[in-house]
């Protein structure tokens, strides 16, 4: 792990412009002007029931190339595709995405196709764009995935059996709005979940190996907003004050873990999404836990610091006890949200996690964990124990 010496060097980036706070949703078509003539909506059939779709499209009016609602919640290679095929068939030059994760990323996806052609195939891996891409506008409707500032996307490969990352500078959407509003309708359980997946994100960034002093103080930031607001939301959905401070803080922790990159959670809760389709924030929820308690020798004064920031230490308390609390809150934590527990109460059998451990051994956020992990049956024990 880096440490913070004379031999530190890092990059941090962070190219989104955030445009925040309630009814900022009206800003969207100068976003869009400014970007392009045309833009084309991604989003899901849920929300189409919410409303919120069609509340966009008023925003849009005359600006509005198309819409594209089939995006299921693990998205995959032929929905970028075909909905990259739908934007170039309507002559749109700049992608909107309204909705989580899953819609996001796909959205993410097409501007790469709408730019380079050819299919999302071809660009599996790391900085393997030259150029910028189609901009990209998000209006988020679950605070969770940060996905609105990364450069990340994570896309299902049924080919493979596998989530596939995407990992491209040159994609990073242009414009985040994060509107309170937005995410006033997610249901108590989305909203525990989303919020237990930011929270993911914001405690593998700070212990993760390319950790960095910006990442981290966005991190620790992240869990104090996380611990104080999301039980709020869970509790009221109406209350926008909370709504809003979790977008930020699930914005936060997305910049923290863009930059830092995740760990051994994330590896584990890919190979779950792809193998028995549990969803991304349930999974982080009920395995990160057990992944602080096997990271913990390794890193005792970072997790100390969760900790502190969790606000459940005391200063006499040692290193190693502070350590063993923050492991310890973090399962009560998830519990207080009324989000499961054990993965056998999801249905998940003892032979798929067997295959998950091994799928877990190829993703690459297993890399950057702090603690090395040499087999799968390492992984397949800490399954057990969140099984």
């Amino acid at each position: 792990m880096m440490p913070y010496d004379k031999e530190l060097n890092f990059n941090y980036f962070a190219p989104t412009k955030v445009i925040f706070g309630i009814g900022s949703i009206g800003e969207l078509p100068m976003e869009v002007r400014a970007l392009g003539k045309k833009a084309f909506l991604v989003t899901d059939e849920g929300l189409v029931e919410t409303g919120l779709v069609e509340q966009v499209k008023r925003k849009l009016g005359d600006l509005l190339a198309g819409v594209y609602t089939d995006v299921p919640q693990d998205s995959g290679m032929q929905v970028v595709d075909k909905g990259a095929e739908l934007a170039l068939s309507a002559g749109a030059d700049v992608i909107v995405s309204l909705g989580g994760g899953s819609v996001i990323d796909t959205a993410k996806g097409m501007c790469i196709v709408v730019k380079e052609g050819g299919s999302l195939r071809d660009f599996q891996g790391m900085q393997m764009l030259t150029r910028l891409q189609v901009p990209h506008i998000v209006i988020p409707t679950t605070a969770g995935t940060g996905s609105e500032v990364t450069s990340g996307a994570v896309v299902l490969d049924k080919d493979q059996g596998q989530k596939i990352i995407i990992f491209e500078y040159y994609n990073t959407p242009r414009v985040a709005i994060l509107d309170p509003c937005m995410t006033e309708n997610l249901p108590v359980h989305l909203t525990a979940s989303t919020g237990m997946d930011a929270m993911t994100h914001a405690v593998e960034s700070y212990v993760a190996q390319a950790r960095n002093p910006i990442s981290d103080s966005a991190a620790l930031h992240a869990i104090k907003l996380i611990v104080k607001y999301l039980p709020l939301a869970v509790e009221n959905g109406a209350d926008l004050t909370a709504r809003g401070q979790m977008q930020i803080a699930a914005l936060l922790a997305g910049w923290a873990f863009s930059n830092a990159m995740v760990g051994l959670v994330h590896a584990m809760a890919h190979s779950l999404g792809a193998v028995c389709r549990i969803p991304h924030g349930l999974a982080n929820g009920i395995l990160l836990p057990h992944v602080m308690r096997y990271n913990l020798d390794e890193i005792p004064e970072l997790t100390a610091d969760i900790a502190d920031a969790m606000g459940v230490a005391v200063n006499e308390m040692e290193i190693s006890g502070k350590a063993v609390a923050a492991a310890d809150k973090m399962q009560a934590f998830a519990q207080c949200l009324g989000l499961d527990q054990r993965l056998q109460d999801l249905g998940v059998t003892e032979e798929q996690l067997k295959v998950c451990a091994e799928l877990s051994m190829s993703d690459g956020a297993i890399i950057y964990n702090p603690k090395n992990v040499m087999d799968a049956e390492t992984v397949l024990n800490i399954y057990r124990m969140a099984y």
